[in-house]
């Protein structure tokens, strides 16, 4: 039951909330996982050890079926979520069936992925429970192709026609869910093809967002020019008549934009510091308040601070914690005290449902244990949560 009008403290410290759907074993399990995140040597030799043993035939699907991929996901097809999304559902959290297969490169590919996000906007249309669907570009048309138009050079016609079958499946997808009334979030991905999705995704806003959101494009705040690209982004909305949808992150690919800003000698376009980052980020909350109607917000984070903030701004501002209008937004098996506490307390949570075969989610899986790697104190912060939980149910049994 989802207390709406909850008297006490939102609290993100609450493990008997947090862990409430877990049973001990799903604790247990939890616990070592990321102990073994936390260990820096495991989660940069475990993908190729393990790509290794998949691609020579080794049985170790059903160890990672039965531990990081049950931990981070939800089933291998959208029938299989509908456990983890209904246990979800009960606790007030909604999901966001999220096809997670990567690095394909086939037309083939492309169209099966399409039709498969297709599937996702079906099944939110039927299910409360689902309020959103999601695509990544690059899981509709080749990166490379996104980088030349990005870079503004000329595409051969062969080229040219494979763009538009890329703009093709996006319409098709932002068109289902406008007529499907489901939200659908444009995933945001490198520096050096953003541009081009962001045209993309702002094209599909003009087209299908005259109401009320529906479309919503991905800034990443750690960036140090996103946070004026969403004002001129609302900026363009306004002169034009239609809604915003920002979905707003910190961001996931930090090393590897530094890397190749050094590499090729053009500016960093990451923030100087966390510090810089986390300002634009509640910058960027605050801005979309100020203007929320005209956007819809989906705040994804994994920071209690900026967490927090958005929760205090909503009631401070006197806005409905149940306003479709705003929504938060964490990983699968990860900050459950956030997801849960703020639902506890009528507020709108979503979940990223990753979901597909298991060899093929590998490589999402990998790189997720690796961004939680890189992000100081996250680690550390699942594991005291689960150790402090451990030690409330170990006590209240005695």
């Amino acid at each position: 039951m989802i207390e709406n009008s909850e008297p006490r403290t939102l609290s993100f410290d609450n493990t008997e909330i947090a862990f409430k759907s877990k049973s001990d074993k799903d604790l247990e399990r939890a616990y070592w996982l990321f102990k073994i995140i936390a260990n820096n040597f495991l989660t940069k030799v475990g993908p190729s050890m393990t790509n290794f043993a998949l691609n020579i035939g080794l049985p170790i699907q059903g160890i990672i079926r039965s531990t990081i991929f049950k931990h981070f996901c939800g089933g291998e097809t959208i029938e299989g979520c509908e456990t983890a999304i209904n246990e979800l559902g009960e606790n007030g959290v909604g999901t966001i069936l999220d096809y997670s297969v990567e690095g394909e490169e086939t037309e083939s590919a492309f169209d099966a992925c399409c039709d498969e996000v297709l599937r996702t906007v079906i099944a939110a249309s039927k299910n409360k429970y689902i309020p959103f669907s999601v695509f990544k570009p690059t899981g509709l048309g080749r990166f490379e192709l996104f980088e030349k138009v990005n870079a503004k050079e000329t595409l051969t016609a062969s080229e040219q026609a494979e763009y538009q079958r890329m703009l093709d499946r996006t319409d098709r997808i932002c068109k289902a869910c406008h007529e499907a009334g489901v939200k659908v979030l444009v995933d945001a991905e490198h520096s050096w093809i953003q541009d081009a999705i962001d045209d993309i995704a702002r094209e599909m806003m003009e087209k299908y967002n005259r109401e009320k959101p529906i479309v919503y494009n991905t800034y990443q705040l750690y960036r140090s020019d996103k946070l004026v690209s969403l004002k001129a982004d609302f900026e363009y909305a306004k002169v034009r008549g239609f809604h915003m949808g920002a979905k707003i992150v910190r961001g996931a690919y930090m090393e590897i934009e530094r890397a190749r800003a050094n590499q090729m000698g053009y500016a960093d376009p990451i923030q100087p510091n966390k510090a810089a980052s986390d300002r634009d980020y509640n910058e960027a909350i605050e801005f979309i308040l100020d203007h929320l109607d005209s956007f819809g917000l989906m705040a994804g984070t994994h920071n209690e601070d900026s967490s927090m903030l958005l929760a205090k701004e909503i009631d401070r501002r006197g806005i409905d914690r149940s306003s479709d209008r705003i929504y938060f937004a964490q990983l699968l098996g990860m900050s459950d005290n956030l997801s849960f506490n703020l639902a506890a307390h009528g507020y709108n949570v979503a979940k990223y449902m990753p979901y597909g075969p298991v060899k093929a989610v590998m490589p999402y899986l990998f790189r997720r244990a690796q961004e939680n790697t890189s992000v100081a104190g996250a680690t550390g912060r699942e594991l005291g949560l689960l150790i402090k939980e451990k030690q409330r149910r170990k006590a209240s049994r005695r």
